[in-house]
């Protein structure tokens, strides 16, 4: 039964690939009679057929798109003199550095050259920094993978636990910490990434009071504001908790 379904969907896929490459060839052909001017050169060798973007609309990844459309909103209302991002999207650290002194840490750092932006090494379970040192923080996207071995990091099933340790540790008294992770229906998908249940992620973080917690959905829309019952209801949802350390908390 298995085998004659997955040689059915595997001769609809091709199907529609083939309907996919005729397409194309139709279109170059017009390409060809239409280019009277001749100002590009159209060698075959130089094909790069793209033929999965003809959509009604733009398609696009909710998590990595509104995770750092939501911190960069934060990162503005808090207006800190400098931001310290922990591993995010260099997307999101890149961007920052436009209108805040951004200095980035990861365990590969990153060669990226701009103003206002530094780059440099650091490791999530052992950070350099001194205790409450850092008043503007963010780790997002990423300690579901810490210990997981996928970047190159030891294999730790604790892993996780011990970097936000560390995030709590560095962050300054009266301090802003953004932290994103994926939520829902708590499981691990080894070696990729944990999906946390979010009221028990939020656990994590004694001494620290929610300001914000938003979250990415599985339909790909953005909730401003929502609940974790909400967030828990999901299979990979994005949860943004804006955390603030307690100003008597100097752990």
């Amino acid at each position: 039964m298995l085998k004659r379904l997955l040689t059915r969907f595997s001769s609809i896929f091709s199907r529609k690939k083939d309907f996919r490459l005729a397409s194309f060839n139709l279109d170059y052909q017009l390409y060809k009679a239409l280019d009277k001017a001749g100002r590009f050169a159209t060698d075959p060798s130089d094909f790069f057929p793209c033929l999965d973007d003809n959509t009604t609309h733009s398609n696009f990844d909710g998590h990595y798109v509104y995770h750092p459309a939501w911190a960069a909103r934060v990162v503005k209302t808090i207006d800190p003199k400098e931001h310290v991002d922990i591993s995010s999207t260099l997307h999101f650290c890149t961007i920052l550095s436009a209108f805040t002194k951004t200095t980035f840490y990861d365990f590969r750092p990153a060669e990226i050259h701009l103003d206002n932006l530094t780059s440099l090494k650091a490791d999530l379970t052992n950070l350099h920094f001194d205790s409450g040192s850092i008043a503007s923080l963010s780790c997002m996207h990423t300690l579901e993978h810490v210990g997981l071995g996928r970047y190159g990091d030891p294999i730790d099933p604790d892993g996780d636990l011990k970097a936000i340790q560390q995030l709590m540790r560095v962050c300054a008294p009266n301090g802003d910490l953004l932290v994103v992770v994926p939520v829902g229906k708590k499981r691990i998908m080894f070696n990729a990434h944990r999906i946390y249940d979010p009221e028990e992620f939020m656990s994590y973080f004694k001494g620290f009071t929610l300001e914000n917690f938003s979250l990415v959905t599985d339909d790909n829309n953005f909730i401003y504001d929502a609940s974790f019952t909400t967030a828990a209801a999901q299979r990979y949802g994005c949860g943004c908790y804006w955390l603030k350390k307690q100003q008597n908390d100097h752990r």
